[in-house]
């Protein structure tokens, strides 16, 4: 996030991305939970995108126990005399961990684009984790018959033994997704997004130019510059957030000020002569808003 301060000396943080409010993520747990018509979909394309993922992603892991079965009914049963032996096993080690690895890419890939709901705890972990499922399934069975091998000597087990733990680890480590996507985010960040977002965007344009507002961390509603007066007020963390339309619905702001015409004298922008009745049209929107706005004077 970019910084600069404003006129107040209050820090200004530019914000690209927000994390939807607590009552946006509490209205879509209750949404998934009750199957209703505002459960977040992934469109036609995305969820084309994440079969074909999901398909190369098998490819690969298919390829990683085919791998492993070659080094467990061949190399380890027939070929351990051999003096390239350990080499192989070596070499076949390492090609298992980069066939899981990237086929838990794909799958992870697959996921953002069409994700799990954590409404299922079952199902949502083993989507999530099934690369580190397939990588524990790739290695584990290898790795115990190495220590068993009675063809092995102990230093050859030590070796291929070592390195096949360190790689299902790496392999583990690099196949866990530690923040999943599911549908109850995803639906949260539309029901931060819906409804008046386009309207919005469309009175902040018209009056400033651009698409850009500016809020606080407590305040319930979003301002038209970073000079305006309501987020230059005493605030919990002294800080200015700026973004456009949608990352400030996002972020749990119900709708733009009342204090228009005010707050275009601040920031230096023209007073149209319709301000009226665009302070109307907030008041209606505001009015309608999906979550409650408080009043004008502690909005900031």
């Amino acid at each position: 996030m970019a910084e600069k301060s404003a006129k107040s000396g209050k820090k200004v943080v530019a914000v690209e991305h927000a994390e939807p409010s607590e009552k946006a993520k509490e209205l879509a747990n209750d949404a998934v939970k009750n199957n209703t018509d505002g459960v977040w979909k992934p469109t036609a394309e995305a969820k084309s995108k994440a079969t074909t993922f999901r398909v190369v992603a098998v490819i690969f892991w298919v390829l990683a126990i085919a791998a492993e079965a070659v080094a467990i009914f061949w190399l380890l049963r027939t070929q351990s005399g051999q003096s390239w032996f350990l080499w192989a096993l070596i070499g076949g080690i390492v090609l298992i961990g980069i066939l899981a690895v990237v086929g838990s890419q794909f799958w992870k890939k697959a996921n953002q684009l069409d994700p799990a709901k954590k409404s299922e705890p079952a199902r949502f972990f083993i989507q999530n984790q099934l690369g580190v499922i397939i990588s524990i399934i790739a290695f584990l069975p290898l790795i115990i018959l190495i220590f068993l091998n009675k063809d092995m000597d102990g230093k050859q087990k030590g070796i291929a033994g070592g390195l096949a733990i360190a790689v299902l680890i790496a392999a583990g480590l690099l196949s866990a997704d530690f923040s999943p996507n599911s549908v109850e985010d995803e639906t949260a960040q539309q029901v931060a997004n819906e409804g008046q977002i386009g309207d919005y965007t469309t009175i902040v344009t018209e009056l400033t130019g651009q698409d850009h507002v500016t809020w606080t961390k407590s305040g319930g509603v979003y301002h038209l510059c970073e000079d305006a007066s309501a987020v230059n007020l005493t605030s919990a963390d002294n800080q200015i957030y700026s973004g456009d339309v949608a990352t400030a619905h996002t972020a749990g702001k119900a709708g733009l000020t009342l204090e228009i015409t005010k707050e275009l004298g601040e920031c230096g922008f023209l007073t149209p002569d319709n301000v009226d009745a665009i302070i109307e049209q907030v008041r209606e929107l505001r009015a309608t808003a999906p979550t409650e706005v408080p009043a004008d004077g502690t909005d900031g």
